[in-house]
């Protein structure tokens, strides 16, 4: 029943789009989205838990200070605090609206290790003693800690009204602790007063808080009971209050560092929000009118799909809580215009089955085009994936958030074109489209297949003189780095980055002589946008920054903080590693998929072309002075992946052509194929062109660099397939013959079309 097969296949997909169209509306209703900070404003502080004298920062120790830190936070009030532990020894907190991040830093990176000591008399200095000033600056010998602030219960600031009107904090300890108080107050009031041996000693990270005597109604070895005490020092409300909430919050279990910082305004993440969601409308808009003057009712279906893909793969990131970065915004809306590829496609190897090889009807010619693309399709996408799964794996915060994005954005891909293109595919071919055919739009050749078929495959004949182009191309490029230099973002060589919001636009030539008279001669300012001016630096203080803030000020009228970015250093280093690693892997994942799904030979070719294009693109970004931060590195690695796209669809098609023609020279066969995938490679970087033009224009700052890197990389991916891959597959050819050998598929008689007619 080969009908009645395809029938129910056309059933389950109906079934399985309504099914997920329902899931994506009722998401859309009632899910809001979680906006990243660089979105939506606010801080991000990363921290590192570090090795003490007895406790070593490994996972479990830094659960723990996790916890103490989620209490710290919660104190600050802030709304929709994150915490989270990455890796073994760091933590990230996001701290959404806290523009000024310094009391948030002063309070929750604090170690707070509070202990109370004895304080022993003059003379008496043990080797486990140690002396430190008292809160008066008078030194005072400490010996070893009696009890420390884990065993604290509660705190609580209140006014001292018997003490002059000042603020005290109330401690509760619990446990054991209270005994342990007992025991060091009874010691130190059989000391007489005034003895410096009579006082307590409350110790907060290694500074003498308080050093109090013990009252003379404490009776020698008795000590005070009940499992609570007062601490006083003529505090202020503000400081009792932040004593009594570090107290509260327990003693970290390990010192934490602070090893990167980011602050970014609302208004900064408004506008990126609103540049890429026009980007994405006009992106949108005009593939939409490309596909509908191309494809016709095709292209209606097209568009279609597009937005349920947009809204599937919106739903998708709500679903799994995915966090929406600036560029993971900017992937969706790449994605977007990358969803074009996979129908695209289908398209042209239908327009191939109709026009060129088979003619018949329509339908059929419809379903042998989904037969035909698949191969490419899955290929294509699964390169991608592993350039996603690379940045998920290696990267961190925003760029982590990109390569979720691209991810869910190829799964959903995958679905859109093969079930419900499909299934639209299938009810629209029909009826009038199958007795007036040509409304279909896939009937003709079009101008592009035209002027293909007029070609001559043999124009890579001599392939050694296309090396040499690329070559030539890639030597200019990498000078660049040799010429201008790098100019490695502060992600990967550690530092300050500061962005202000200028009153009017600003001579950045005389911000830089202020910012090097304020005594930072070796920083780097730069435009960001027309009234925007970024500052980078060595790692600096708060006080450092505010005389940065106030040289522009002072040249560029008045200067609102909207970007605040810091990495300590060992963090940059480390970012360096793992962006080398990211690019090595990507290349020797892509070679090994390439090597077992097609052939060594066209894989070595499809790296040797992805290698050209990260060279250019590095090359160009260098001698242009654009800045290589982590957000280029997403884009690097997403170049890599479409590279690789455009050579698995050509050297798909080398395997399908040689299967046709075994003894036509190699050389014709690749040419052959780089001539029938012409117009897929043309249609679709058409369409990635609109949305990656889009957010060139309409995006600022590292959008902006985003999207040219992007740009940068389709055009050099379309050439390097036709100028590098292809002719070095055809050396390694003449070297090792049989690359592009085609691989045994199943019988004809198993492939069926939607009718199931055999195809």
């Amino acid at each position: 029943m080969p009908r009645e097969t395809a029938r129910r296949g056309m059933t389950g997909r109906a079934v399985v789009s309504l099914v997920v169209l329902a899931a994506t509306v009722y998401l859309l209703l009632t899910t809001a989205p979680r906006l990243g900070l660089d979105l939506r404003g606010g801080t991000q502080i990363v921290l590192e838990t570090k090795d003490s004298p007895t406790v070593t920062a490994d996972a479990q120790t830094t659960d723990r200070t996790l916890e103490v830190l989620r209490r710290r936070v919660d104190a600050l009030g802030v709304a929709e605090p994150m915490l989270a532990r990455s890796g073994d020894n760091r933590i990230i907190v996001e701290l959404p609206g806290v523009r000024d991040p310094r009391e948030a830093v002063e309070v929750i990176g604090r170690t707070a290790q509070l202990s109370f000591h004895p304080v022993l008399a003059a003379g008496a200095a043990p080797a486990d003693s140690r002396v430190l000033n008292d809160e008066s600056g008078q030194p005072i010998t400490l010996g070893p800690a009696a009890l420390t602030g884990e065993g604290v219960d509660e705190a609580l600031s209140s006014v001292d009204s018997q003490g002059g009107g000042g603020w005290l904090v109330s401690v509760d300890f619990k446990g054991d602790a209270g005994r342990s108080w007992e025991r060091l107050t009874g010691q130190a009031a059989c000391s007489p007063p005034g003895d410096p041996a009579r006082r307590v000693a409350i110790a907060l990270d290694d500074k003498v808080i308080s050093s109090p005597q013990v009252s003379p109604q404490v009776a020698c070895g008795v000590g005070i009971v009940g499992g609570s005490t007062q601490i006083t020092g003529q505090f202020s409300p503000a400081e009792a209050k932040d004593l009594a909430l570090l107290i509260n919050a327990g003693a970290l279990p390990t010192p934490v560092e602070i090893i990167e910082q980011r602050t970014v305004g609302p208004t900064l993440g408004a506008a990126a929000i609103d540049a890429s969601a026009r980007a994405a409308v006009i992106g949108l808009a005009l593939t939409a009118l490309f596909l509908l003057a191309v494809y016709r009712l095709a292209g209606l279906i097209a568009v279609g799909a597009l937005v349920a893909y947009a809204a599937v793969s919106y739903a998708a990131l709500l679903a799994v809580g995915a966090t929406l970065t600036l560029p993971g915004l900017a992937g969706f809306v790449l994605a977007i215009g990358m969803a074009v590829d996979a129908t695209v496609l289908v398209f042209e190897r239908a327009r191939e089955e109709h026009s060129v090889k088979r003619g018949g009807s329509l339908p059929r010619s419809v379903s042998r085009g989904f037969s035909g693309a698949l191969s490419a399709i899955v290929d294509s996408n699964v390169t991608t994936l592993l350039a996603a799964g690379l940045l998920f794996w290696l990267a961190s915060g925003p760029v982590r958030g990109f390569g979720v994005t691209l991810s869910i954005g190829v799964v959903v891909a995958l679905f859109i074109s093969l079930v419900l293109t499909r299934l639209l595919l299938h009810l629209t071919m029909r009826g009038v489209v199958a007795r007036k055919p040509r409304l279909s739009g896939l009937t003709h050749e079009g101008r592009v297949r035209r002027w293909v078929n007029r070609r001559d495959p043999g124009f890579l004949g001599k392939p050694r003189r296309w090396l040499m182009v690329a070559g030539a191309v890639v030597i200019a490029a990498i000078a660049g780095l040799f010429v201008a230099g790098p100019n490695l973002g502060v992600e990967f060589t550690g530092g300050r980055v500061i962005e202000y919001s200028t009153s009017a636009p600003a001579d950045v030539e005389r911000v830089r002589d202020a910012v090097s008279d304020a005594g930072f001669p070796r920083a780097v300012v730069q435009t960001s946008g027309e009234k925007d001016i970024s500052v980078r630096t060595e790692p600096i203080d708060e006080d450092a920054t505010e005389r940065i803030r106030t040289a522009v000020a002072g040249v560029a009228g008045d200067a609102t903080e909207i970007r605040d970015e810091q990495i300590g250093p060992s963090l940059g280093a480390e970012l360096r590693s793992k962006a080398m690693l990211a690019l090595g892997l990507a290349v020797l994942a892509q070679l090994i998929y390439l090597a077992v799904r097609f052939d060594w030979r066209l894989g070595v070719a499809t790296v040797a072309a992805l290698a050209q294009d990260v060279l250019i693109i590095v090359g160009i970004f260098a001698w242009l002075g654009k800045s290589m931060d982590g957000v280029f590195l997403a884009a690097l690695l997403t170049v890599i992946g479409y590279s690789v796209n455009d050579s698995v669809v050509v050297f798909d098609r080398v395997r399908e052509v040689r299967g046709q023609r075994r003894k036509e020279p190699f050389s014709r066969v690749v040419g052959t194929a780089v001539l029938q995938t012409l117009p897929r490679t043309i249609n679709t970087g058409i369409g990635v062109l609109f949305v990656l033009g889009a957010l060139l224009f309409l995006g600022d700052g590292s959008l902006a660099d985003f999207a040219l890197a992007l740009l940068l990389g389709l055009v050099a991916g379309t050439v390097s397939t036709v100028a590098t891959a292809g002719p070095v597959a055809i050396l390694l050819d003449k070297r090792w013959p049989g690359a592009g050998r085609p691989v045994r598929k199943a019988s004809p008689t198993r492939q069926r079309d939607d009718n199931g007619a055999v195809v």
